[in-house]
């Protein structure tokens, strides 16, 4: 993006709907449910799983043309405007990046399938006034995803978001708290959702055929070496105070930022948000009944850097977490680190739940099987084909229905990963409850991975009851 005026500005020119985006809008309205929220009056610290239909300012027919708009050209956003660019009912007009080098892809692609370049803008904001503009697809690093989304439904805006989609637990709430209040539809970028292997794999075990499971399993190799770099001069055409954003201002090092931002805590959370919302998103889908989400009530983990002592990265290299659930009564184990397990993915990926009988079921990236205690395989049954992710939210945007990896569900899932980063933090068993959706106790509540002070100049959107 171009240089962003204002980006100091303290955004403390309350109004009663809201901040002006211009004002770098953090502070909103006060009619939705505060941090701890929900959409039902008396139910204000409940998630919602799957809401009603929700309505909508400018009806969108069935033969109409959405017209989006991606904000963030690098890698999750370039993939994502491929899969957009196959789909007849909509056209991408604009582009928004703070790094100039990042549109030179994403600008040909758009060009050779419209035979028209789309403009081409540095500020979201300026992305976000284009009234003509009814949804955005934010893939920005996760350190900007919630003010992005605030603003974007604040704007009149549905949104295609990636994962995860916040940087701690109290942003997922207020992500999911400002978009109950504004009735969008956002669809998180969590596709595993809507592929055969994971949809059966669910269903499978939602029907009771695999029998009752008492552990699951969630894992993720880590390969990542970001080695060792030194403070170098901002290039040419990147906004990097811009790109930090509500983040700490630091010394710009190249390598710290695209991609590789993953691995450092002030953008992002390691492996374990990155693909921990994938794989124990399975386990949680699986493990609940209708639109209630199970939560853990306790949480313990350890980690450290044990692979990669003295590089430059943050967040630690391997990873163990258990947590415990009430209902319906099961253990749920995350690992990462460097050696996959058994029946591990293409990326060395995998969910894998284990009967009271051990009986198990093993789901990955392009497969899922079923054995029984001997390791023998049993028979088992795909579910009927869904629409792929990104159709699925052109869909739901024309008929207002909640998307597959809708807001709510998906804030359930990414504090579910904070809460093991938390743990790990901590050094000692965390509790949560559900009814408040929060952390009790003093454990884990001053965790890098639960809350961050916003820069000057950022404000944290809450929405009040």
């Amino acid at each position: 993006m171009d240089g962003m005026e204002g980006t100091n500005v303290e955004g403390s020119n309350v109004k009663e709907t809201g901040v002006s985006r211009r004002e770098m809008l953090g502070v909103a309205g006060k009619t939705t449910a505060a941090v701890g929220l929900g959409l039902a009056a008396g139910a204000y610290n409940i998630l919602p799983v799957h809401a009603e239909p929700i309505s909508r300012p400018r009806r969108v027919g069935a033969n109409d043309k959405l017209n989006i708009a991606l904000i963030g050209c690098g890698g999750m956003g370039t993939q994502n405007l491929r899969e957009f660019l196959k789909k007849p009912e909509i056209t991408v007009s604009t582009l928004c990046d703070v790094d100039e080098s990042h549109f030179a892809t994403a600008n040909k692609l758009v060009t050779d399938k419209y035979g028209k370049a789309p403009t081409l803008v540095g500020d979201y904001r300026k992305v976000l006034d284009q009234k003509d503009i009814d949804a955005v697809v934010i893939a920005t690093p996760d350190h900007w995803h919630c003010l992005v989304l605030v603003h974007a439904v604040e704007a009149g805006k549905d949104a295609y978001c990636e994962k995860p989609i916040s940087h701690d637990i109290t942003e997922a709430k207020a992500m999911a708290a400002a978009v109950a209040h504004h009735k969008k539809v956002v669809q998180v970028g969590t596709w595993q959702r809507s592929t055969a292997e994971f949809v059966s794999a669910v269903e499978f075990i939602r029907s009771g055929k695999l029998g009752k499971v008492v552990i699951a399993r969630a894992y993720k190799t880590d390969p990542t070496n970001c080695g060792v770099h030194q403070v170098a001069p901002v290039p040419k055409g990147f906004d990097y105070d811009m790109w930090c954003g509500p983040a700490p201002m630091v010394p710009f090092v190249p390598e710290h930022t695209h991609y590789k931002w993953r691995w450092f805590h002030n953008y992002g959370n390691g492996m374990t948000g990155d693909w921990g919302v994938h794989m124990m998103d399975i386990a949680l889908l699986a493990m609940s009944k209708d639109t209630d989400m199970v939560m853990p009530s306790e949480v313990a983990g350890f980690g450290g850097m044990l692979s990669n002592p003295g590089d430059d990265r943050q967040w630690v290299d391997t990873q163990m977490v258990m947590m415990k659930f009430k209902e319906p009564e099961f253990l749920l184990h995350w690992q990462t680190g460097k050696r996959p397990l058994d029946q591990a993915g293409p990326s060395g990926e995998g969910t894998q739940f284990i009967t009271d009988n051990g009986t198990t079921l093993t789901v990955w990236r392009g497969g899922w099987r079923v054995q029984d205690p001997k390791g023998e395989d049993m028979p088992r049954s795909y579910a009927k084909p869904v629409s792929d992710h990104w159709q699925n939210f052109i869909d739901c945007v024309k008929t207002r229905e909640q998307p597959r990896s809708n807001l709510a569900s998906m804030a359930q899932t990414t504090i579910v990963c904070h809460l093991g980063n938390a743990a790990v933090f901590a050094g000692e068993t965390i509790r949560f409850d559900k009814s408040k959706m929060d952390i009790v106790g003093k454990a884990g509540k001053n965790t890098l991975s639960y809350a961050r002070e916003y820069r000057k100049g950022y404000k944290l959107p809450v929405y009040r009851a």
